[in-house]
Parts: C-alpha cells; structure tokens; sequence
C-alpha cells in the first residue's frame, strides 16, 4: 500500500502508541490530543497539531480514539464523504450508559444479568437492604472512567456493597450521579471483540482475557488494566451468541472500528457485562502483535469499506502494563515527586514488543509524562500461551524505571479457564 495520511483525534492521549506505529511504516501521521495535561505524550515520536480541524482535508484516514461525544463528530465526518474510524451517538451511549447498553442487548435477543438503575446512591442502599445478594457496583456516565470506583461483592446478604455505597455517599455523592447495581454470577470473565468495517464485521475476531486488579492473584484494587492475553479466532459460539446479533444495528450506524463485550460465562449461558464501543487499551497494543500486515494497510481498509481477511498470527499474544507511582491513584504531588521526568533504561537496545503510554521523547531518550502512572505495555507472542508469557516477562527484565511495578502473572487464569470455555462449548468454532 502506499504511503497514507493519517490524523488521530484523542481526548485523553490514549491512541499514541498506535499512531506511533503507523508513522514507523511510513505513513503521514498527525496527532491533536484534547486534554491540555496530556499533551507531552507522544511528544517526539509523532507529529502533533493544534488544532484537528484544520488538518480534515489533509487526512486521508481520521481516527478518534474513545467515546464521550467523538462518535458524534465522527458521524459528521462520516457524512461529509470522509473515511473515518470511530463510532456514532448510539454507540458511544453503548458504553457511556451502562444501562442503555443493557437494554440494547436485551433488544438484540442476548441474555443479560438482572440489573437496577439508581440516581441517588441512599436510594441504591436502601434497595440491597430490601434484597440482600451479591452485587457489583458500576458508576455510570463519567464516573465510569474512575476503574477504582467499581466494587465486587463478596457478602451474600450484600453488607460489604452497603458499606462502599454508604462510603461513595459521604464522599464523592457529588461525582457519582448514576450507579449501577447488577447482580453478581460466578464464571469466567472473557471479552469478546471484532473490527467492523461500516457494512459488517471482519474476521478473525479477537478473543481475551482482561486482568484489572493491581496485583497478583486478582487482588488489590481495580485499575482500568493490568494485562491481558489473547487470540485471534473464526466465529465461535460465544461471538454468534452476542456481538453477531448487532451486526445489522452497527451496520445501519455505519460503525468503523473496535467493539468488544466483556461476559461472564458459565454451564447456564453467556452474560454480557458491558461494551467497549471503541479500540480496548492496552489491548489495541497487544493486537498488533499479533497482525501478520501493517496496521496502517489494515486501518485504511477498514475505513474505506473493504471486506478482507485480517491476516493474523497463529497462537496466543499476552501483553502486560508498566506503571509508576502513585497508579492506580491520581496525587499530583506523588507523581511529580517519585515518577515525571524518570527516564527509561534499556539495558539491551532492543524495543521489541514495546508500546508507549504516557512517553515523551527528549533527546533521544524515552521519559515518563503525562499524570497517570501508565508507562508501558511490553508483549510477547508464542504457540502456546506459556510461550507468549515466557517472551513478554524476557522483554520486560530489560527494562529499567525507578519506581516501576506490573503484575508477574499475566495469562496464567488461560490455564483453568480455558477448559471450562472448551467444555462448555464457547470457542468452538462456525
């Protein structure tokens, strides 16, 4: 393919990595990042612009990277003729109102777990008391961005939800307008994704495994992410059971991109948890390594239309999250104190299976900005998933940051969980 023109629009700097290696193809790449504390990321390794607006005619490609309102401008650009990666108003309130994505799941014909809506968190404790249970805790709207503000339960009569609750009320009842309680199953947590190209979805679908606690042993608290492992795959029953019956309504939004749906599954049936209407990160990352094509050549394509094969590797990919202090907190003090401004040490020249978060370049060598914490997502591939681990762990040993941290037992849950997905029939294939 020739070279291409690309313009990536984000909110958050969450798509630098990705236009950094489209630009390493060869391709054309400018990058407008909207949050002013973000905008040293990336910084030296692609090209940034002011003002995103004025680069439209340029671009042959524009990429926006998340929801909360871009799928509204990429259905104007959409309309006026350009090829555009993102979604629509309906599919950013998929995922931005947990319940609307319920109810459009239950529209589709998918089962979903019983859930109650509240918009006053006294309320929201006044219903587990009248109906003891396990519950999950899911802030809607912005405060869903907040991944440490999501509480599991673990108390049958719901005592532990109640005491968050009764917590979240005295302290951040401004913040949190809307939660979700949803009833809590146990089984396996699995995602299932696919790109869609405006007309219908492309194949292979992408199949993972998320890990959002901090640390090992699924404990600590929830972060946005951790790791994740993964594999591509033809149609399966989990993949015709969910994201296929919303083929038609993704179509009819004209819907270029990533969406994914985590589930919890077990022997009774599959329970979509809710929607990633846009790239997943790290695991856009992570899928790259494991396209067998550039993914300059591979977005281009899925933006205008075409209906081709993503060419993949065989096996499995694993990808793991370094982060600094004070992640997955934000204190501003912390971070300038322990963590911006640290450099990156490579003892070994080798940057294979190595993605940018919150990077900057300066004089050639790569340091820790942004406000975050979130530095690197190191990833490996193999033929088994002990292989893919092997690779990733290596990778990471050669790198050095003062302060850094990262979970040590990515994929290892594929282990267990995979015979019980392959006993209950949910990877088979067609």
């Amino acid at each position: 393919m020739e070279p291409k023109k690309f313009l990536f629009i984000s909110k958050d700097a969450l798509i630098s990595d990705t236009a950094w290696q489209i630009s390493k193809e060869g391709n054309e790449v400018k990058y407008f990042i909207e949050s002013v504390s973000e905008r040293e990321i990336g910084e030296g390794f692609v090209d940034k612009v002011d003002n995103w607006e004025k680069e439209v005619e340029w671009a042959d490609v524009i990429v926006f990277d998340d929801v909360l309102g871009q799928g509204a401008l990429a259905q104007k650009l959409r309309e006026q003729g350009k090829r555009v990666i993102g979604g629509s108003p309906y599919t950013d309130k998929l995922e931005d109102d947990r319940s609307f994505g319920q109810e459009e799941l239950k529209k589709h014909g998918i089962a979903i777990l019983p859930y109650a809506e509240f918009t006053s968190l006294d309320t929201a404790i006044a219903y587990v008391k009248e109906n003891p249970g396990k519950y999950v805790i899911k802030p809607s709207g912005e405060a869903q961005n907040k991944k440490g503000l999501l509480f599991v339960g673990e108390e049958d009569d719901g005592a532990d939800v109640i005491r968050v609750l009764e917590s979240y009320n005295k302290t951040r009842s401004d913040y949190i307008t809307i939660v979700q309680l949803q009833k809590r199953i146990t089984g396996v947590e699995v995602a299932v994704g696919a790109f869609f190209n405006g007309h219908e979805f492309l194949y292979p679908i992408n199949i993972n495994f998320e890990h959002k606690k901090l640390f090992n042993g699924n404990l600590g608290p929830s972060t946005g992410e951790m790791g994740t492992s993964m594999f591509w795959s033809m149609p399966n029953r989990l993949f015709n059971s969910t994201l296929k019956k919303i083929e038609e309504t993704l179509k009819r939004e004209q819907y270029v991109g990533y969406i994914d749906l985590n589930c919890i599954v077990n022997g009774n049936g599959i329970y979509p948890l809710e929607f990633t209407a846009r790239f997943g990160y790290p695991t856009i990352a992570i899928q790259q390594e494991g396209l067998n094509m550039p993914i300059g050549e591979f977005f281009y394509r899925m933006a205008d239309g075409e209906k081709f094969e993503i060419k993949t590797k065989k096996g499995f990919q694993v990808g793991v999250r370094i982060v600094v202090p004070p992640f997955p907190f934000y204190d501003e003090e912390t971070f300038e104190s322990h963590s911006k401004g640290s450099t990156i040490v490579f003892k070994k020249p080798d940057y294979n299976g190595v993605h940018i978060e919150d990077v900057r370049l300066i004089d050639g060598e790569w340091v820790v900005t942004g406000r975050t914490g979130i530095i690197l997502i190191v990833c490996g591939t193999g033929q088994s998933m002990r292989e893919a681990k092997k690779q990733t762990y290596n990778r990471i040993h050669n790198i050095l940051i003062p302060h850094m941290y990262y979970r040590t037992d990515i994929s290892d849950r594929w282990y267990e969980d995979s015979d019980k997905l392959h006993n209950w029939g949910y990877l088979r294939e067609g």
